[in-house]
């Protein structure tokens, strides 16, 4: 049986390319090629295949809705990404919804042979250097948690996350469903624990210990 395979890239040239490349191998079997998220997804419920092929940054759905989506719904298709460049964010992401394989977009077209065989076996193929780095950045998480969880409380350490990444006293106390009064009392305990003066020194100390 042939391996099944669904593409998807924006990029129609990338597309063809990718798909004269795949089609030459006698053991896959290309189904269909889409353009954008929304009929990536449609195909894959229709046609099941066993591998896809889905560039990172696509139009409508982008790589990590598809991913979420296909997980939702146990759909048995195994997923390869293709990016030519991911932050650890995206692929901490990206594993924690199952993907299968990550794969830059500078690898040769036999890596990416190698790869999709891999994956339909049941392995997993990420990329070392994009491991490396969200790994690290994991661990360093981990640790700024476990420092921060013995000097604030967690309605404290909420709060500086969502001030770290931008949001006003009163865009935090709709989204908490507390008072704008309770946002200030929680930011000033906070300010004298950590011995921080300033929203900017407290996002400083977040990204630090990587609470962001």
């Amino acid at each position: 049986m042939p391996i099944r395979l669904v593409l998807a890239d924006d990029h129609r040239l990338v597309l063809s390319g990718l798909e004269l490349f795949l089609r030459q191998e006698p053991d896959f079997e290309v189904l269909a090629c889409c353009y954008d998220g929304l009929e990536t997804l449609k195909t894959v419920r229709e046609l099941r295949p066993d591998v896809l092929i889905l560039d990172f940054c696509m139009p409508g759905k982008d790589g990590l809705a598809i991913l979420r989506e296909i997980r939702e719904t146990e759909l048995p298709t195994r997923v390869v990404l293709l990016t030519a460049a991911m932050d650890e964010d995206g692929l901490l992401e990206a594993m924690r919804l199952g993907v299968s394989g990550v794969v830059l977009k500078e690898m040769t077209v036999p890596l990416l042979i190698q790869c999709i065989r891999k994956v339909y076996g049941g392995d997993q193929w990420l990329e070392r250097r994009l491991i490396g780095r969200a790994v690290e950045k994991m661990l360093r998480r981990e640790a700024g948690a476990r420092e921060v969880s013995k000097i604030l409380t967690p309605r404290e350490i909420e709060i500086v996350r969502l001030v770290a990444s931008g949001l006003r006293n009163k865009q935090i106390a709709d989204k908490l469903a507390i008072s704008e009064g309770t946002v200030k009392i929680h930011l000033h305990r906070s300010y004298e624990k950590l011995h921080v003066d300033s929203r900017m020194a407290l996002l400083h100390y977040a990204q630090d210990k990587g609470l962001v």
